[in-house]
């Protein structure tokens, strides 16, 4: 695959990744991600934190996932964990909801309804055939665009017309898919990301996108200071005025975090992200080909295949190249900063 003109502003921030097939995992950090980091610690070590900067960083960010995800910035809520904007969601759901999940999903999309208590039910399908699993009983569907152990992609827009057809909420974890795959979050009646992977940014960074409905009617049940119309106002006593989108479900942020996270995130931002999709898929279905796998329906970036006893792990890692073993499975993620030579490299490192 010919890196196209137009990815190469975002190729070029990268300082290396050859080899690097693990996307999956933790995404590599960009030159202007360190130099922020690093600039920061040494501004800090002279003269202390700057709140007015790291506000600037997280208004930054935040306003940059919007633009990945097409939103306005007031339908983004930051926080820290998948699972602690996931719980937000679970904690509003009415007592004795059902709550329909993928088979095998990444369990901090699971867990927060598992434990949500109330008589919540939580009822498991294999992703195939989660959309035509969804019924009058079901309140919410969760899932992953994108499964973390599998690389496989669901099928969304079905997923989400059968929610509607049943009215049914839709809340999905975008974590493993915004990056290299097109994702429009005002599909979706909550979506949550995590941008230390596929946005490499800084892990501390994660977003919540949700529909004007469920600004308006959620509880903000882990208000706290950075919640406030004005934080730096909201910072003592019951009488603070939450703001008025979904900031009010802000998370107090990891600082040093988002800083690194502003450049990254608005550099993906400004990338073609239909161009970074045919790129990183176009690799790894070469990958595929080249290992006989089969391609799948819909196209991925992540490669998964059977390893029960991690030979292929080990021999990729004995050839220098970094890959992951998921749920008995080797795994390997093709992203911007990677190119034919990776693929060709990790396929003769498992014989091919």
């Amino acid at each position: 695959m010919i890196l196209p003109a137009v990815l190469a502003p975002l190729r070029g921030a990268f300082t290396g990744g050859a080899g690097y097939l693990s996307a999956c995992t933790s995404g590599l950090w960009m030159r202007p991600t360190h130099a922020a980091i690093v600039a920061d610690l040494e501004r800090g070590a002279r003269t202390g934190a700057d709140p007015a900067r790291y506000d600037a960083a997280v208004v930054e960010s935040r306003a940059a996932f919007a633009r990945l995800v097409g939103v306005a910035p007031g339908a983004v809520a930051i926080g820290s964990q998948t699972s602690v904007l996931a719980a937000l969601i679970a904690a509003n759901l009415p007592d004795g909801a059902q709550v329909l999940c993928a088979e095998g999903d990444f369990s901090s999309v699971v867990l927060p309804f598992v434990h949500a208590g109330r008589g919540i039910r939580i009822r498991t399908v294999p992703l195939a055939h989660l959309a035509e699993a969804i019924d009058a009983e079901t309140t919410l569907v969760a899932f992953s665009i994108v499964q973390s152990a599998t690389g496989e992609v669901a099928d969304a827009a079905e997923i989400i017309a059968a929610a509607r057809r049943h009215r049914a909420l839709t809340f999905a974890d975008a974590t493993q898919a915004i990056g290299w795959l097109p994702v429009d979050a005002t599909l979706f009646d909550a979506l949550v990301c995590h941008s230390y992977k596929w946005l490499c940014a800084p892990r501390g960074v994660a977003f919540l996108a949700l529909s004007d409905a469920l600004v308006r009617t959620l509880r903000p049940v882990q208000a706290g200071w950075f919640a406030g119309e004005d934080p730096w106002s909201s910072c003592y006593g019951a009488d603070v005025d939450l703001a008025g989108d979904a900031r009010r479900f802000d998370v107090s942020p990891a600082w040093q975090a988002f800083v690194g996270a502003a450049p990254a995130l608005t550099l993906f931002a400004d990338a073609d992200r239909h161009a970074l999709h045919r790129y990183t898929t176009g690799m790894a279905d070469e990958f595929r080909r080249r290992l006989d796998l089969p391609l799948p329906e819909r196209p991925s970036a992540i490669v998964a295949w059977h390893d029960p006893n991690g030979q292929s792990l080990a021999d990729l890692r004995a050839a220098g190249i970094v890959a992951s073993g998921r749920a008995g499975r080797a795994r390997v993620a093709f992203h911007i900063f990677n190119d034919e030579e990776d693929v060709t490299r990790a396929a003769q490192a498992l014989g091919r």
